[in-house]
């Protein structure tokens, strides 16, 4: 899933610069990705576009925003679930070029296993 900040935000920004992706934009700024803009997905808080969150799989073993955040609103989005997969390779797609470490660091590291039902 990509990450969202919810109508919490106090907008003060700590999120903006914590983001590998630049994923991150005041509400009101157009946001970009591959050369192309697109328009301001809130108009009054900070933002996450979502094409560009990995949940810093590849990056963090935690989300970065979620770390910096004095409100706690960068949460999961429950309306996009993701695994691990999906947004190392989204990383890579962003990143071209750069090496990731094998295992990759993840938050999906932190996760207790699925205890099987007796």
């Amino acid at each position: 899933m990509a990450t969202i900040i919810t109508e919490e935000c106090i907008n003060c920004g700590a999120c903006e610069s914590a983001c590998p992706n630049t994923a991150i934009y005041p509400g009101g700024r157009p946001w970009e990705m591959n050369g192309r803009r697109y328009p301001a997905l809130q108009e009054d808080i900070f933002y996450i576009a979502a094409d560009k969150c990995s949940e810093c799989v590849g990056f963090f073993d935690q989300e970065q925003c979620a770390a910096v955040c004095p409100v706690d609103c960068c949460l999961p989005d429950p309306g996009r679930p993701e695994g691990e997969p999906v947004l190392l390779e989204r990383a890579r797609r962003l990143h071209p070029g750069r090496p990731f470490s094998e295992p990759a660091p993840s938050r999906f590291a932190r996760l207790p296993a699925e205890v099987p039902p007796p």
